[in-house]
């Protein structure tokens, strides 16, 4: 799988001659966080946020990328609170998809100064992901989401190109499709009994052409948090295919108070 999302990053960095700074890193502003904490994704590892991770590592940013078990939303959280407890000073936490599940209830943390969601879940206390999804019309992914006979979760991965990955090339979505890391059931049930955003400065990029998370759903949440939107015409990978967008809301998110 990390072979795999190191091909998918590199593809996507050859391909988009938009990502032009190789330039070396003039200082960060004065005031910003130093330290970006990236949480990923069910279904994928932590090296879905590469793309992302190297711009802002080339501007002077201190990035972590978390492994999440998969195996429960406390792990998650846990795994997630390892990373912060190793952060010298003020930290932006990003969760991607099930990640904004894990940074909302990990976020009341401290040393967190802003939350970023990028096309995630961001439930209120007492909501499962479960919840969330039963509350609107299923999309294409989340309709292609099953159980395996251990209770794992996988999407279809006949599915999970079109659904997951459509603007990424297609050898590598059904690479990734057929490498996926299975999300347990009792992650996908545990309810949050925090939801940091309510007392943190959040941002929300909303990916208008997903099919797992509904644009209509995402945008609900940022209005709910109150967040600083931003849109791109991407998938629910986006955080790959727009990584330089991302990267932007991230840099905003480091600088507030």
């Amino acid at each position: 799988m990390r072979n795999l999302l190191l091909s998918t990053a590199a593809a996507v960095m050859a391909a988009g001659a938009a990502f032009a700074t190789h330039a070396q890193s003039t200082g960060l502003p004065k005031g910003a966080a130093h330290n970006i904490v990236l949480v990923h994704g069910a279904f994928v590892d932590q090296t879905s946020w590469k793309p992302v991770a190297d711009i802002l590592t080339k501007k002077g940013y201190t990035v972590t990328l978390v492994e999440n078990p998969l195996t429960s939303l406390a792990a998650d959280v846990e795994a997630t609170r390892q990373a912060l407890a190793k952060q010298n000073g003020k930290t932006v936490l990003v969760g991607h998809s099930w990640g904004g599940v894990v940074i909302t209830q990990a976020g009341n943390d401290p040393k967190v100064s802003a939350l970023v969601y990028v096309s995630a879940f961001a439930p209120d206390v007492g909501q499962s992901l479960a919840a969330l999804a039963k509350s609107g019309p299923p999309t294409e992914g989340t309709a292609a989401i099953h159980p395996d006979d251990k209770g794992n979760l996988y999407i279809d991965p006949k599915v999970f190109p079109s659904a997951v990955a459509a603007d990424l090339p297609p050898k590598i979505a059904e690479s990734l499709a057929n490498h996926q890391l299975p999300l347990n059931h009792v992650a996908f049930e545990a309810p949050v009994d925090t939801a940091a955003w309510r007392d943190k400065p959040t941002f929300y990029v909303i990916s208008t052409k997903d099919k797992v998370l509904a644009p209509a759903a995402q945008k609900f949440f940022a209005t709910e948090m109150k967040a600083q939107t931003t849109e791109v015409a991407g998938s629910h990978a986006s955080l790959v295919v727009h990584a330089n967008e991302v990267a932007a809301v991230i840099e905003k998110a480091a600088l507030a108070d």
